[in-house]
């Protein structure tokens, strides 16, 4: 094994090479280290699971048998892995109501929504609980409670790597393709390694090689894939600071905020960019505003004369220097009314954390988040600015 466990500063606890290391396999879990489905059916809680209707999702078996083995302590043998995962996580779902209100709109309604379903899964899945009682000498509420749920379900959530989807009778038709890897979650996240990582049928092991290259007694990453900040701080509980894919949204609403009322046309605008899916994914980036958020724009900003060239707009034909100016001068206001906005939440954390020492972890985590957003839309600011220049 070419990897050690270390702590960083930054990313805490991690995995670090012990020799320079670029093309080469820096993993190989064998199967039988992987906690699957499989490894819930071959426990106790198999017999149960495959009597119960109607069937389990393979979620609801992963994190009650992950919920039954903390409980059990020194008797799981699982113990040395569930000692080394975090014992809280910061996803939105776990984070308190007040911190979650502080997160950009997008991230907020969906961190909402998150938590709904969460809360709903967790109460269809009472009564399954219940039937273990025969298993414990404590009451199953006191053991399946919504927050050893929680952190169940986060676990497998923010941990669990892909494998190739398995069909079992006892579970439901929901895809059955999580594992959780021992070791294999010391590695964290950086947007800019490449890895190539899968289960390898022939060698039955979970194998991971390096693309990218890394040199001795230097952190090891993978990648989770090109998500953006709100995306990891949503399904993995972090925000990668300088992300490349990080970006900011601009919603339906504030994308018509600066364009004029009297537009007879604008609902017809509206709906032509629905129909054409160009209303959602409308983003400034670290490369200045979005084509898709450019072009929305200029679809919008067509006088009365030019609108039956919408086509040619979305085509992405350049329509008159008239449109093309409109368009960056609305861009460059959404862009300035966004960079208010978040200097204004920044300065709303700042105060929190002064005042509600207990959630600083938290604020913190959201602070991140804002700080981030604020030097893509400055970029963004910048970028426009130079863009405009070209037509004064």
């Amino acid at each position: 094994m070419n990897l050690t466990p270390a702590r960083f500063p930054g990313t805490g606890r991690g995995l670090m090479s012990k020799i320079s290391l670029q093309g080469q396999m820096i993993i190989s879990l064998p199967e039988s280290c992987l906690l699957t489905t499989d490894t819930v059916i071959r426990s106790y809680l198999g017999a149960y699971i495959a009597k119960w209707q109607p069937p389990l999702s393979p979620l609801l078996a992963l994190c009650t048998f992950l919920v039954a083995e903390k409980h059990a302590g020194d008797r799981s043998v699982w113990k040395p892995y569930l000692e080394v995962l975090p014992k809280a996580y910061t996803c939105p779902v776990c984070l308190e109501p007040e911190v979650v209100d502080l997160l950009p709109k997008p991230l907020k309604a969906k961190a909402r929504e998150q938590r709904t379903r969460l809360q709903a899964f967790f109460t269809s899945s009472r009564d399954f609980f219940s039937s273990l009682r025969p298993l414990f000498s404590e009451a199953v509420e006191s053991i399946f409670s919504y927050s050893a749920f929680l952190w169940a379900w986060c676990t497998v959530n923010t941990r669990a790597v892909y494998m190739k989807p398995r069909r079992r009778r006892c579970f439901s038709a929901e895809p059955d393709t999580y594992a959780l890897a021992p070791y294999l979650d010391l590695l964290n996240h950086s947007p800019d390694v490449q890895v190539q990582a899968g289960f390898n049928e022939e060698t039955r092991c979970y194998e991971i090689r390096t693309v990218s290259s890394c040199r001795k007694h230097e952190e090891v990453f993978i990648c989770y894939g090109p998500h953006d900040n709100q995306r990891l701080l949503l399904e993995y509980g972090f925000v990668s600071i300088h992300n490349p894919h990080a970006c900011v949204y601009v919603s339906k609403d504030i994308l018509v905020k600066y364009l004029p009322s009297t537009d007879k046309q604008m609902k017809k605008k509206i709906s032509i960019l629905k129909d054409h899916d160009f209303i959602e994914n409308l983003t400034f980036g670290w490369d200045g505003p979005s084509w898709r958020l450019l072009t929305a724009l200029k679809l919008l900003c067509l006088e009365a004369e030019e609108f039956t060239c919408w086509k040619k707009v979305l085509l992405g034909e350049i329509i008159s220097d008239t449109n093309e100016k409109t368009s960056l001068d609305i861009a460059q206001k959404i862009c300035c009314y966004f960079i208010e906005e978040t200097n204004a939440m920044l300065q709303k954390v700042s105060r929190m954390k002064a005042e509600e020492i207990a959630l600083i972890n938290q604020l913190t985590l959201v602070e991140t988040l804002w700080t981030e957003e604020l030097k893509i839309l400055q970029a963004s600011a910048g970028i426009l600015n130079n863009l405009q220049t070209a037509f004064t």
